[in-house]
């Protein structure tokens, strides 16, 4: 089910929040949910809906990076108004993403997959990023088009085993360097 948040009318009367929607969708039960874009206290309906059995929920965000990610994410929480220290709040960041990835426009204009990065836990107050797949740029077309492709780092990520459990078989292969496979 799709559904829309919205401004108030000229009355000031009539709107719809993301946050409401987030609210909302968590009462019809749902198996998934997505969220077209996050920036604001929604954050933490989003999270809390992420760590409480909506396994393979989606949602979008703008940052420079995957960290930078987690850094707006943890400034969005904190406009929900809950006084939750830091270490909270990175607790259910770290508890509800599995994974980042992040989509950047180059120089010639294009939008590529740049890092797919996974989010493997927390290390004291810290959560700890691991970059799977990362864009390496091979060139330039005649055109003016960069050219390269998504290549692994060489880390199996962690939630592979869960995939497993789920009778999702990816080859071990697909996570290897291609100097390593030499």
């Amino acid at each position: 089910m799709s559904l829309e948040s919205r401004p108030p009318n000229l009355e000031g009367q009539g709107a719809i929040s993301i946050r409401d929607l987030v609210r909302n969708s968590l009462r019809m039960r749902p198996d998934r949910i997505v969220i077209g874009e996050v920036r604001g206290a929604e954050a933490l309906d989003m999270l809390q809906a992420m760590n409480t059995g909506h396994d393979g929920s989606l949602a979008t965000g703008h940052s420079n990076s995957p960290r930078d990610m987690l850094s707006r994410l943890e400034t969005m929480v904190l406009l929900a108004g809950v006084e939750l220290p830091i270490k909270a709040i990175r607790d259910q960041i770290s508890g509800a993403i599995d994974l980042i990835i992040q989509q950047s426009r180059l120089k010639d204009g294009s939008r590529k997959i740049v890092k797919i990065t996974e989010v493997q836990g927390m290390e004291g107050d810290v959560i700890v990023l691991q970059d799977i797949f990362e864009f390496e740029q091979t060139g330039i077309d005649s055109n003016g088009k960069i050219q390269g492709a998504l290549v692994p780092t060489g880390v199996r990520p962690k939630f592979i085993d869960r995939f497993e459990q789920a009778n999702i078989h990816i080859p071990t292969n697909v996570f290897v360097k291609e100097e390593e496979w030499s």
